[in-house]
C-alpha cells in the first residue's frame, strides 16, 4: 500500500512540474509590426521539418508557409511567432528561410 502511495506521489508531482513548464514565459521581451501583435510582419518558408516540444509550439514540414507575427528577444532571440492555417505558437527562426 506505501508503495503505491509513493508512486502517485511521485506521478503527481512530475505532472506538476510537468505544467509549471509549459508555462514558463518564454521571454518577457518581442518585436512585433504593431502594438498587439496582431499585424504579420513577414511570410517565410520552412526549410526543415520542425516538431515543437509542447503545444505552444508551431509544427510543419519543409516547404510550409509561416506567417510571422513578433520575433521573441534578450532571451530567446532564437524563437519567432506564427502562423500556419489556424495553428499558432513559436518556431526556431533557424528552421525558416524569408
Amino acid at each position: 500500500m506505501s508503495r503505491i502511495l509513493d508512486q502517485r506521489i511521485l506521478l503527481l508531482v512530475s505532472s506538476f512540474l510537468t505544467s509549471l513548464q509549459s508555462t514558463k514565459v518564454l521571454s518577457e521581451w518581442k518585436k512585433c509590426g504593431d502594438r498587439e501583435c496582431e499585424t504579420a510582419m513577414s511570410r517565410v518558408q520552412a526549410t526543415t521539418d520542425y516538431l515543437g516540444p509542447d503545444c505552444r509550439y508551431l509544427n510543419f514540414k519543409t516547404g510550409e508557409e509561416i506567417i510571422v507575427y513578433s520575433k521573441l528577444s534578450r532571451e530567446n532571440e532564437n524563437l519567432w511567432t506564427g502562423s500556419k492555417g489556424k495553428d499558432f505558437g513559436y518556431f526556431p527562426k533557424d528552421a525558416v528561410k524569408v
